[in-house]
């Protein structure tokens, strides 16, 4: 499926944009990637980082950054003798993004197969840097993973990647807080306002956190609340339909502007050893994240000594108690590039790797990933697994499984890091008192819905 108007302008601007959008080294990411063109990755197969175990097969190149993805890809080549995968790390999420955006516009140095986000693959995608697998044995695992996990890895009818893990969101909390102030997990967005204003009012910690480096989770409350950000539909390829300042939307970030305001979240910056420390010394009271909160927070150290066993977990709050919705943050998987030299081949071990039951038993049970594959999120051992991190809670069971189930999928747009990057400016101007939630809806809708244009796009109601 080609896009010339848009390839033209994402290979000239769009992605020179998304890229100093990141807030990484662009330089030092395109020296790697031009390294990696020249011979020093993509499809090269004497890169491999793992052992071939059987020669003269055909190789398929992919690049991924699983943690336990060496592990992973000698469980696929020991049960495949007709094929093996020649697997390289070629950096972790923008790191590998540099590198993959360089031998695009080269034209050279992609592997077959890239591990990537869901929330990227739109952009790659008017890039024409994919391949359209659903013609290549989609219908053989599409039973394997629920709809919504398809639509996070589709645009339009086409699939570009096979789902490997995802991220349906809750609130995890701290049990002794919520016992010594005599609050409940709240089950509305309203019942967790009420609780931050009882626990502040007794003298307690910062309920949460609203850190501007988050606006995935900023997106995924709006979308819960009803908001559609963006609609693409490559069959109408320079059309898209940008709404940032509908009326949930506008919701959402004028409700945590007001718990920021009132003193009841905190406004620090997520994922940094300021906000862990935090974590451990008990400053908030919940974390409103993804099922793979407990694998980073575990290996950030929290949950051991002085504050092991005191964490839990329970369904998101939501904005209509009688209407649950299910949002997910995060989720990655493998995509075939249009530099494969065997598309149909590139495709069959997109859809077999990390998907034997080996590697995902390693995957959930070291806390690496939260599959999406239904064989494991119906199985007993995984539902009825005891969660050490939340001191033997059924988390699974309770909560991350049934939001795995209900979850529907999002549409993400082919320029959704300049859009997090926008999102990220708002929500630090809210925590600087400088604009109200609509204020920063408004300034969004602008900002972004120009910056289409600018990329070609006719931005329609």
């Amino acid at each position: 499926m080609k896009h010339t108007h848009l390839s033209a302008i994402a290979a000239a601007g769009l992605a020179a944009t998304l890229l100093a959008a990141c807030g990484d080294d662009v330089g030092s990411g395109s020296a790697a990637g031009a390294s990696a063109a020249a011979g020093g990755g993509g499809n090269d197969s004497l890169s491999c980082t793992n052992e071939i175990q059987v020669e003269g097969v055909p190789q398929v190149t992919v690049w991924a950054w699983y943690p336990n993805m060496e592990t992973v890809v000698d469980n696929f080549n020991s049960s495949h003798e007709d094929v093996q995968v020649c697997w390289t790390n070629a950096g972790q999420g923008n790191d590998q993004y540099d590198k993959f955006q360089t031998a695009i516009a080269a034209g050279t140095g992609a592997p077959d197969v890239v591990m990537l986000e869901s929330d990227r693959i739109p952009n790659y995608v008017i890039q024409d840097a994919l391949v359209d697998i659903s013609g290549y044995g989609y219908e053989d695992v599409q039973a394997n993973f629920s709809e919504g996990a398809w639509k996070d890895v589709s645009v339009g009818d086409a699939v570009y990647a096979a789902p490997v893990d995802g991220g349906p969101m809750a609130m995890i909390y701290r049990t002794d807080v919520f016992e010594q102030y005599g609050v409940t997990p709240p089950t509305t967005w309203e019942e967790y306002e009420a609780a931050a204003r009882a626990v502040k009012d007794a003298g307690g910690p910062l309920f949460g956190d609203f850190g501007a480096n988050v606006p995935a989770v900023v997106m995924a409350l709006q979308i819960q609340a009803g908001a559609q950000p963006f609609e693409y539909d490559p069959a109408n390829p320079t059309e898209i339909s940008v709404a940032l300042d509908d009326p949930a939307s506008v919701k959402v970030l004028d409700y945590w502007a007001g718990l920021v305001q009132d003193g009841l979240v905190g406004t620090q910056d997520q994922f940094t050893p300021e906000y862990i420390s935090g974590v451990v010394g008990g400053d908030y009271a919940t974390y409103v994240s993804a099922a793979w909160a407990p694998g980073y927070l575990s290996g950030a150290g929290v949950g051991e000594g002085a504050d092991a066993g005191t964490f839990a977990v329970a369904p998101l709050p939501q904005w209509e108690g009688a209407d649950p919705v299910s949002v997910n943050w995060g989720g990655s998987a493998f995509a075939v590039t249009t530099q494969a030299a065997d598309p149909e081949l590139a495709a069959g071990v997109a859809f077999d790797l990390y998907a034997d039951e080996e590697s995902l038993t390693d995957g959930w049970q070291n806390q690496v990933i939260f599959p999406l594959n239904q064989d494991v999120l119906t199985s007993a051992e995984f539902v009825d697994y005891e969660v050490g991190f939340f001191d033997g809670q059924q988390a699974n069971k309770e909560v991350y499984v049934p939001a795995a189930d209900a979850y529907e999928g999002f549409t993400y747009a082919p320029f959704g890091q300049f859009y997090y990057q926008s999102l990220t400016e708002q929500i630090a101007a809210i925590n600087a008192g400088e604009v109200t939630g609509a204020e920063a809806a408004a300034e969004l809708q602008e900002t972004v819905t120009a910056y289409a244009e600018e990329q070609g796009f006719t931005v329609t109601d």
